[in-house]
């Protein structure tokens, strides 16, 4: 049947018509390269004498590509592209500022970091059974949380990670390893549906899922929408991603049972996704609901720090205690999104920057020194100075990072927070800041003095000389530590920009929807 001719149709409306600028496919492509070098490495996992050479050649790629985003993002400001073409909130966002530019760098170097040591802790079984195709699946899943412009788009990239920490965990099917498997997995799949609940619920008030779209929703209809409700449920299901007290128990049961570079990766990555998913809900899309909450998210945290702290001085077990010092470091980045402000989420941010490279070492020399020592018990090792002098300098070093002291990376963040906090008259949360600290090189001291300093009762030396695939990494990750300790301006300049950014988004949500004029 004919019908009549009808006007052009003005595709404007609806599709972004111009091509994508080369700058735009860098936020894609972190997610789409791990993706390619995963499958790749998945095809190949039968040559297993290649499969650390291919990993790290790929995780070298990541950080590069990683720089170059960061680099965009700090010259020209956030940048958006939407998946097929379709004009946001239709389409599908990835989206960047300073914030996730700067986590996804950080990630890429801890997994660059991961592979290097892999290459002497992952044997030939666990290199056919897939550790570097889902070590890439990881970063897959990671790279995507800190990339992505959706919320839902953010559920789905945790499921990535988490399916991909799965995997990771059970590497080897050793009994303690199923069990930590199961805690691990049963509290994350609560969270990740109180975290679909929320999603749900956000979708039903707001009609969007692009978090730009809802960052202006939610200021123009605050008063009519019940936005307490869903901002306590996004705070209850990130606190249990982050591992927050109360609902922590699962890390302390499962993180010691893994190899070790999968307890670092572990450390170094997934509470950090929860911290960083926190911090962009709470400062960017709800900042007026995250205000009222202050009080019990610095409750929270400081019952965080104070229990970390003093469980790792109570833990034997060098693996178990490195578990709590990461609950006691989520602690301090809580208290800082509690604080608020320029000082208070800049110190959050930078500590979580912090943490991410030190608990990843902190863990590679766990490794190291239960091979030396041949325990992880404190009980019965000892000597490891004696056995290898480099590697213990490197332990000291980390071991003063990780509890706040000058000149490493740790000092300036913990500074931070406790500044913003007694700015805003909050004397008691910078007090449990600074004592978390304390109470922290207690614990680290009784390591350093019991396994290192003490003479070993041992007659036999296992593994004396530490290996480069070991000693490598751990350089690298110390040397971060010591550089942005010494040189703090290089990271606080952009730490402190990517902060004022989240609490005034208006450059992020001018770089989703341009022509609005919002």
């Amino acid at each position: 049947m004919a019908t009549p001719a009808a006007s052009a149709i003005d595709l404007s409306k609806a599709l972004v018509l111009a091509p994508a600028p080369l700058d735009s496919w860098l936020v894609v492509l972190p997610v789409a390269w791990c993706l390619l070098a995963g499958a790749v490495l998945l095809m190949l996992r039968k040559k297993v004498a290649a499969q650390p050479f291919l990993a790290v050649a790929a995780l070298l790629v990541l950080v590069v590509l990683d720089a170059l985003l960061l680099w965009t993002v700090a010259t020209g400001g956030p940048v958006t592209m939407v998946m097929g073409r379709w004009l946001p909130p239709f389409g599908i966002a990835f989206t960047v500022d300073l914030t996730g530019a700067l986590f996804a760098l950080t990630s890429s170097l801890i997994a660059l970091a991961g592979g290097l040591y892999a290459a002497g802790d992952i044997g030939a079984s666990g290199r056919r059974y897939g550790f570097y195709p889902f070590l890439l699946l990881l970063m897959a899943g990671v790279s995507g949380t800190f990339l992505t412009g959706d919320i839902f788009n953010l559920y789905v990239w945790f499921e990535v990670l988490l399916i991909a920490s799965f995997g990771l965990l059970v590497l080897g099917s050793e009994p303690r390893q199923i069990d930590g498997a199961v805690k691990y997995a049963f509290l994350n799949l609560v969270a990740t549906t109180l975290f679909l609940i929320a999603v749900g619920y956000l979708y039903g008030l707001f009609g969007t899922l692009n978090m730009a779209d809802i960052a202006v929703k939610a200021a123009e209809r605050r008063a009519e929408l019940p936005l307490m409700v869903l901002a306590t449920l996004f705070v209850l299901a990130f606190g249990m991603k982050a591992a927050a007290f109360p609902v922590n128990f699962w890390l302390p049961a499962s993180y010691h049972t893994p190899r070790i570079v999968v307890a670092a990766l572990f450390a170094g990555l997934l509470t950090k996704v929860g911290v960083y998913s926190l911090v962009r809900v709470m400062v960017m899309l709800f900042p007026v609901e995250g205000e009222a909450l202050s009080f019990v998210v610095a409750a929270v945290a400081t019952a965080t720090m104070i229990y970390g702290a003093l469980a790792a001085i109570g833990q034997s077990d060098i693996r178990r205690l490195l578990g709590y010092l990461v609950i006691s470091g989520i602690g301090v980045m809580l208290a800082g999104v509690a604080v608020g402000g320029p000082g208070g989420v800049g110190g959050a941010l930078f500590y979580a920057l912090h943490s991410m490279v030190v608990m990843t070492a902190l863990y590679m020399a766990a490794g190291v020194a239960g091979r030396l020592a041949g325990t992880f018990d404190l009980n019965a090792a000892g000597g490891l100075y004696g056995k290898a002098a480099y590697f213990s300098a490197l332990s000291l070093v980390l071991f003063l990072a990780v509890a706040g002291m000058p000149p490493f990376s740790g000092f300036w963040p913990k500074v931070m927070v406790a500044k913003a906090a007694i700015d805003i008259g909050a004397w008691w949360l910078a007090a449990a800041v600074l004592g978390s600290g304390f109470l922290t090189t207690i614990a680290v001291g009784r390591v350093w003095t019991l396994a290192y300093w003490r003479p070993s009762a041992r007659s036999t030396v296992i593994d004396a000389a530490p290996g480069a695939s070991a000693l490598v990494p751990l350089s690298l990750l110390a040397a971060v530590s010591v550089l942005v300790g010494l040189f703090p301006d290089l990271l606080l300049t952009q730490i402190q920009a990517a902060a004022a950014l989240l609490s005034e988004p208006s450059a992020y949500v001018n770089s989703v929807f341009p022509e609005a004029g919002r």
